[in-house]
């Protein structure tokens, strides 16, 4: 059975915003033991942009979040509800949608931040969408931002190749019939906590001088169980909204997977049998933003011409946690 809103609900206006810093992979071997060749080869990344020093995620999320407003022709406090999903918020509290809805303006609505890892503006948007599907608000700003660079080991090639800063944002509204989001599925999964996590900060392992001289604080990562779950659950996920609602992955307009590693996009689009230019791919020079990789691939795909009124979308995405999921839209501006 598809999860179709009581209203339809699409997506009306997107906006990006990245540090002016661009890091290559030169710049990066002089960090760590790697080399251009050897990170092109094993994610696709050739550039990624850093945040300088007291730029926090709220930062990022405010430009993305105004340029949206202003291709939509929107004032901030004209909007319901603000929902920042990031999993480096600028502090653990008050909440980093807060501190965006001070900064922008927005002085009529509420908000509150999500964390899903890397899967945290899917779950966001669908989140977004059922307020208004409810009848309650009108008007949502979903803002993926992550500064990871915050949380990233630059000692550790494994991981210090990856990410990047950035930001994406979109406005939530009420479409036409027909039209935005049609179907989703969603899922976690905590068996796969310690193989994609932070090992130390919360409440089980507070910060101690042994958490932060044994380097927990960092992301830690198990490449190749990330790698083989991600592969198989983004594809799969697709195809089975895909499947229940009798279409065609021909019909596809574009697919936006979640930019972790252009070896897990390929993967997974290949298994959808789809060209690779349906496919959106930004991280050859933004890396992995974790949660910003779906709005900005959205809102860069959008810039070069390649969604129209009425096309069929799919979005994918595969986190910590693990969290995974997809969602199914006709693209409704």
């Amino acid at each position: 059975m598809t999860r179709r809103f009581a209203i339809p609900v699409g997506i009306t206006a997107t906006g990006q915003h990245y540090p002016d810093r661009i890091v290559t992979n030169d710049e990066l071997s002089q960090m760590v033991d790697t080399s251009n060749e050897w990170i092109m080869s094993r994610t696709g990344i050739r550039h990624r942009r850093w945040v300088e020093p007291g730029t926090g995620s709220s930062d990022l999320g405010v430009g993305a979040l105004r340029m949206a407003l202003e291709r939509r022709g929107m004032r901030a406090d004209e909007l319901d509800a603000i929902i920042c999903c990031t999993v480096t918020p600028d502090m653990f509290f008050p909440c980093t949608a807060a501190l965006i809805q001070d900064k922008i303006g927005a002085s009529n609505c509420f908000g509150f931040d999500m964390n899903a890892a890397c899967s945290s503006f899917l779950f966001g948007m669908t989140t977004g969408a059922s307020l208004i599907a409810g009848g309650t608000v009108k008007k949502v700003a979903v803002v993926g931002c992550d500064v990871m660079t915050s949380i990233m080991d630059p000692t550790d090639r494994n991981t210090a190749v990856l990410f990047g800063d950035g930001a994406g944002a979109v406005i939530l509204e009420q479409v036409e019939e027909g039209y935005g989001l049609l179907d989703y599925e969603h899922k976690i999964a905590g068996f796969g906590a310690p193989f994609l996590c932070m090992k130390a900060g919360g409440s089980l392992r507070p910060a101690t001088a042994e958490t932060v001289a044994n380097r927990e604080h960092f992301i830690y990562q198990n490449g190749k169980e990330v790698y083989k779950n991600a592969v198989r659950e983004m594809a799969e996920v697709s195809r089975l909204m895909l499947d229940r609602n009798q279409i065609s992955p021909a019909d596809l307009a574009l697919f936006v997977p979640h930019q972790a590693n252009l070896r897990i996009m390929d993967a997974a689009a290949k298994r959808l049998e789809l060209p690779y230019e349906r496919m959106a791919n930004n991280i050859a020079e933004y890396a992995n933003t974790t949660s910003a990789t779906l709005p900005t691939a959205l809102h860069q795909s959008l810039e070069a011409g390649k969604v129209k009124k009425g096309d069929l979308i799919v979005f994918a995405a595969f986190g910590a946690g693990f969290t995974w999921g997809g969602s199914l839209m006709r693209w409704a501006v």
